[in-house]
């Protein structure tokens, strides 16, 4: 049994716990934030040293397939590995098609820019992008946005959290990119992976420990499965019960 299914005496203590598990199993944890740095360190520490966009990208690309590996051989989850692989693999591909080391930071800079927007759009039409995320980690899918108005207004504000930090960091990043030297930006940029990731994640758990609990549909459509087997059990008992006097007058 895991945390998201445990229950405990003190339900706010319960609520907490259960956000704290998702949120870990959603995002990663520890061993995912490893694996989002590992290989963009390695490509601008490889890039200060030699000046050698070919040795630097190829590291950072070979570092990512091996995490994969990892996991692969542990059988573990590897969805975080494989978004790290990708990013890395479409770094490498800018980088090596222009010949500027920083372009292998682009394709996750326009990403962050993208789900920064992501985050905003969704919040401002009612459907706040980090309930879609955490709605089928919870077990609750989108019960929140017409069962459960507190849990929507906590994703709302951990949405509007999210979009506003990652916008913070892009105002940072994009200047450097056009301006910037190299390899302070490539610094600039993995110092600034994990505090903004951090931050948001927390303000995430304060607004979700804070909200109602969610409702767990799978319980809900296994009590409904449940109950019509009974249902179905009962209606065929008492027809069998009916259909037997009715044998008995035949054999009559």
């Amino acid at each position: 049994m895991t945390s998201l299914d445990k229950p405990t005496e003190d339900p706010q203590q319960d609520s907490r716990a259960v956000t704290e598990a998702a949120l870990f199993e959603a995002f990663g944890g520890v061993r995912g934030m490893v694996e989002t740095v590992v290989p963009g360190l390695l490509f601008v520490t490889i890039f200060t040293i030699n000046k050698d966009l070919h040795w630097s990208a190829i590291a950072a690309l070979a570092v990512s397939l091996l995490l994969v590996a990892v996991r692969l051989v542990r059988r573990d989850t590897v969805k975080h590995a494989f978004s790290g692989v990708f990013g890395v693999a479409f770094g490498v591909v800018f980088a090596m098609m222009t010949g500027n080391a920083k372009d292998f930071y682009l394709p996750g800079m326009l990403y962050t820019l993208g789900l920064a927007v992501a985050y905003i759009v969704t919040t401002l039409a009612g459907v706040p992008l980090i309930g879609l995320i955490l709605g089928p980690v919870f077990k609750e899918n989108l019960s929140w946005r017409t069962r459960n108005p507190g849990r929507k207004k906590a994703y709302a504000k951990a949405s509007w959290a999210w979009g506003l930090i990652l916008l913070a960091k892009c105002a940072v990043l994009f200047p450097l990119y056009w301006w910037g030297d190299t390899t302070q930006f490539g610094w600039v940029l993995i110092a600034l992976k994990i505090p903004p990731f951090l931050l948001a994640v927390w303000l995430t758990w304060v607004f979700l420990a804070k909200a109602p609990p969610p409702i767990d549909v799978f319980a809900e459509m296994e009590a409904e499965e449940k109950a019509e087997k009974e249902r179905k059990a009962a209606l065929a008992e008492e027809r069998g019960e009916s259909a037997a006097p009715a044998r008995h007058r035949r054999e009559a």
